[in-house]
C-alpha cells in the first residue's frame, strides 16, 4: 500500500509515518523499485500496535526502546515485556485518575439535577 492510502486506512497523516519511521516506531518499510514506499502487512501491523500505544498514552521514548529490543531478536523479549508491564501500569493508574474524574463530574451533574436546577425554577417561577 501506498504511503496515502496507509494514512487514510488508519487516519493518520502521512508526515506522522515517515516521522514513526524516521525516529524508530517503525521498522523500515519497504519500497519499491521507484524507492517509493510499499506498506505489506507486517509494517501495517507495526502501524497499528503504535497507534494503538500512543492512543494509550505510551511515551515514544519507551515505544522506541521497544522497537529497539526487537531488532536485537529473541534474546531481548524479557526487557520487552517489562515495557509493556510498566505501560500497562501508567494505564491502569491513568484510568484510575481518570475514573475518580468521571466520579466526580456525576456527583456534581447529579447535584445540578438535585438541588441547583430546582431551586432556580422555583427562584424564577419555572416549571
Amino acid at each position: 500500500m501506498t504511503i496515502a492510502e496507509v494514512s487514510k486506512k488508519y487516519g493518520v497523516s502521512a508526515d506522522t509515518l515517515r516521522y514513526y519511521e524516521r525516529i524508530g516506531l517503525l521498522p523500515p518499510v519497504p519500497r519499491n523499485k521507484s524507492g517509493i514506499r510499499d506498506y505489506d502487512e507486517e509494517s501495517c501491523r507495526w502501524i497499528e500496535m503504535m497507534l494503538c500505544m500512543r492512543k494509550a498514552g505510551v511515551q515514544i521514548e519507551a515505544l522506541i526502546e521497544y522497537v529497539t529490543l526487537f531488532r536485537e531478536g529473541d534474546a531481548t523479549a524479557e526487557a520487552r515485556k517489562n515495557i509493556l508491564v510498566e505501560q500497562r501500569e501508567r494505564l491502569l493508574e491513568r484510568m484510575a485518575d481518570m475514573q475518580s474524574s468521571l466520579d466526580r463530574l456525576n456527583q456534581k451533574i447529579e447535584h445540578y439535577d438535585q438541588v441547583v436546577i430546582p431551586k432556580e425554577k422555583k427562584f424564577y417561577g419555572k416549571k
